[in-house]
């Protein structure tokens, strides 16, 4: 698989896609409403992306950026195994991968100095704990991120933090977290956590990692997520994503889409097996009213972007 993240006109987004889905992405852009792709690198960095745009009929323009805007680059393609082989080199770094298409620098300007927060120590110490949190937690994106960091302080007379002095910060903070996982070794306690959940959904459980914001939030929507032939579900909300990674377990709430107990029950027992065959420890005690908690648990949950 390529540590790719690929986002269309049409919404989708691919993390992880093989060679041979990225390419049936590029072939497949020119109509209407779907005429270019994003793809930005695992995890996702500052500045540094390439897309493609095409529509039918036409020539491929596609565009690069390794940092700033002097390391901006675009040129055109007339047929989509070029553009393919080169987003491939790119996606695998692999040297040279530019060699087969001639490109040009675009010319942008260079971007404007962002002034530094003009904040107490006490509210500047606030905002990058807040944000740190929500690094921790390992499911916001750099854009998510910064949306954070620029609405948090705020209130009804009082916007103290701009957008680019909020995307600044996210940057900084995100590649602090980039450098920081770099050290760690093998596969992680949230992979493991994703394994099993991939598994059930396979076996015809609907399991959804960080879903809704709350217990009543989720309760509400979970039923909606799920495919035909479900059975039932299983599910953390962000508060439980938050308490993990502040080093207190993992509560997962399950059910099935009957209401009944006794397939209540069943869903917990399944899901408590795929968590133990992923490497992981639970403690429930087979009532349906109470939830699953994952314990000991070492939440460090890779960034993607």
């Amino acid at each position: 698989m390529l540590e790719i993240v690929v986002r269309t006109e049409t919404g989708e987004r691919h993390v992880r896609v093989s060679a041979e889905e990225l390419a049936g992405l590029v072939e497949r852009i020119g109509g209407d409403g779907d005429r270019f792709l994003v793809i930005q690198r695992v995890p996702d960095l500052p500045d540094v992306f390439a897309q493609v745009w095409h529509a039918a009929g036409g020539d491929y323009s596609v565009e690069h950026r390794d940092g700033g805007a002097d390391r901006h680059f675009e040129t055109t393609a007339e047929q989509p195994g070029a553009v393919i082989a080169a987003l491939t080199g790119w996606a695998r770094r692999e040297a040279g991968w530019d060699s087969g298409l001639a490109w040009s620098p675009l010319g942008l300007p260079p971007a404007r100095e962002v002034p530094p927060l003009d904040l107490g120590d006490k509210e500047h110490e606030e905002l990058e704990t807040r944000v740190r949190e929500a690094l921790a937690g390992g499911y916001c994106s750099r854009a998510q991120l910064a949306e954070l960091a620029e609405d948090y302080l705020v209130t009804e007379d009082r916007r103290p933090v701009s957008r680019e002095q909020a995307q600044a910060l996210a940057d900084r903070l995100w590649l602090e977290r980039v450098a920081e996982q770099q050290s760690w070794q093998g596969e992680t306690d949230p992979e493991r956590l994703t394994r099993a959940f991939a598994a059930l959904q396979r076996n015809g459980i609907t399991a959804r990692e960080n879903f809704a914001c709350c217990r009543s939030c989720g309760q509400a929507e979970i039923g909606t997520e799920a495919g035909p032939g479900s059975r039932g579900f299983v599910y953390f909300h962000s508060q439980c994503t938050e308490s993990a990674a502040a080093g207190h377990g993992l509560t997962l709430l399950y059910g099935g889409f009957d209401g009944s107990s006794e397939t209540t029950t069943a869903i917990g027992d399944e899901v408590v097996a795929a968590l133990e065959a992923a490497g992981l420890s639970t403690r429930w005690d087979r009532d349906p009213g109470r939830s699953i908690t994952v314990t000991p648990l070492d939440w460090r949950r890779r960034l993607v972007g």
